[in-house]
């Protein structure tokens, strides 16, 4: 059972936080009522439509049901293109972006100048608590799709000044040149992309230095607060590891805290954080793991209330830089999985960042794929190993094989698998895959 989480350490500092978010919460309900009509219609039926002017509890917003990705995509399939949540006439809005599609199909989100604006004031705040500064260079290693988080990170990083580098359109191997020879001190993408880069250095026998990396800033998956995802990263570009995540639907949620790695701080300013019990929907037991529910407190154009994320996480409050009890909410571990990922093995509940952990803590593994299937009723894992070095492929999955068992209780199989025969990824990663039967005897 885990300890409580503690309460804030200044009841008079915390009060003045939420005094902060519950006026801009009423700014926003009086900007999208009765503009918006989704929300409009929503806090009608909650009885909360003649509260905006006066909500100040979380006791009154919980009047209001939770709202989840599949609601929203129906509301856009009643209301094609974009659907209803829209303050401003269309023509008003200026960008559309897309989620990841992971949980359901992608949805188009678009914003106004104003709520683009918003969001960029947010990275800001992320980029400053990574000591992000006007002369430092930052190279984005993706390449711009649909998807709301690179082009937020590169727009604020022009904003402040700072030297951007695109790194679109170019392989593993020409990225790093690039980055070398511009002397980038700062890198931008997902865990599993850093750790990929960090493997074509050391096949390019390009000696991290040569990077001239201060920072590596991952965003995207649960890995870049996981330790042994964060040591291989660093050990092979040679830059501190500093974590973010956020979701297309809210914007830049949180940024790691300063003094306390792998915890995540909440952008309260920007936020209403709930935890609650993924099933009941019910308010989380202090100190206990929880689903993220998040109100946006601006981005008008198209806000989210009572939002769930499907994020699982461990609330605490942190001081000022992160080192201890204080009045500042945040995660945690970070995200420690996703509602939806969690797979239930012979009692054991499973999560993807669990595995990463344990994988990541060996060297010389390339890349794994698990594979979730079952037998009879029950879940089964199989997972997929890729050895850097062939002739280290036997004694890897005898030690990965050990690790699951003295971790998880569990026996879970591992198999080879050739080389480059597992996929490589610059966005988020779909490692875990799933297939009828595949927890069959191979």
């Amino acid at each position: 059972m885990k300890p409580p989480a503690p309460i804030p350490a200044d009841p008079d500092r915390r009060a003045r936080i939420d005094d902060d978010q519950w006026a801009r919460l009423r700014e926003l309900l009086r900007a999208i009522v009765p503009a918006n009509p989704f929300w409009t219609q929503r806090l009608t039926a909650a009885g909360l439509g003649d509260a905006i002017s006066s909500l100040s509890s979380f006791d009154e917003l919980r009047r209001l049901p939770l709202i989840t990705k599949a609601d929203i995509v129906e509301d856009h399939a009643a209301h094609p293109p974009f659907g209803s949540n829209l303050t401003s006439p269309i023509a008003a809005y200026t960008r559309v972006h897309y989620t990841s599609g992971t949980t359901a199909e992608p949805l188009a989100w678009p914003d106004t100048a104003e709520s683009w604006q918003w969001m960029l004031d947010s990275w800001k705040r992320i980029y400053l608590a990574a000591s992000v500064r006007a002369g430092d260079a930052i190279f984005f290693a993706f390449s711009f799709g649909p998807f709301l988080g690179f082009w937020t990170a590169f727009e604020a990083a022009t904003q402040l000044g700072v030297r951007c580098l695109s790194g679109g359109g170019m392989g593993s191997k020409k990225r790093l040149h690039a980055m070398a020879r511009a002397q980038s001190t700062v890198l931008c993408c997902t865990p599993t992309y850093a750790l990929h880069l960090a493997q074509t250095a050391r096949e390019m026998r390009l000696d991290p230095g040569e990077l001239n990396l201060r920072t590596v800033i991952v965003a995207g998956e649960p890995g870049g607060s996981l330790p042994a995802v964060r040591d291989r990263i660093r050990a092979g570009l040679g830059g501190e590891v500093f974590d973010h995540h956020g979701m297309t639907e809210v914007g830049p949620v949180s940024h790691q805290c300063a003094a306390r790695v792998g915890t995540l701080r909440i952008l309260e300013s920007s936020y209403l954080a709930e935890v609650i019990h993924p099933i009941s929907g019910e308010p989380a037991t202090p100190g206990a793991e929880g689903e993220l529910v998040l109100t946006t407190l601006g981005r008008s154009a198209c806000p989210l209330l009572r939002y769930r994320t499907g994020d699982l996480v461990r609330p605490v409050f942190v001081d000022e830089d992160g080192a201890g009890a204080g009045n500042h909410m945040a995660l945690e571990g970070g995200v420690l999985g996703r509602t939806d990922d969690m797979v239930i093995v012979r009692g054991v509940n499973v999560f993807p960042s669990a595995v990463d952990q344990i994988v990541r803590a060996l060297d010389g593994i390339a890349e794994y794929r698990v594979i979730v299937g079952e037998r009879g009723a029950m879940a089964e894992l199989i997972v997929e190993l890729e050895p850097a070095d062939a002739a280290k492929g036997e004694g890897l999955r005898r030690s990965l094989e050990e690790r699951f068992e003295e971790t998880l209780s569990l026996h879970i199989p591992v198999r080879i698998a050739g080389a480059g025969e597992l996929p490589r990824f610059e966005m988020k990663a779909r490692r875990w895959v799933r297939r009828p039967q595949a927890g069959s005897d191979p």
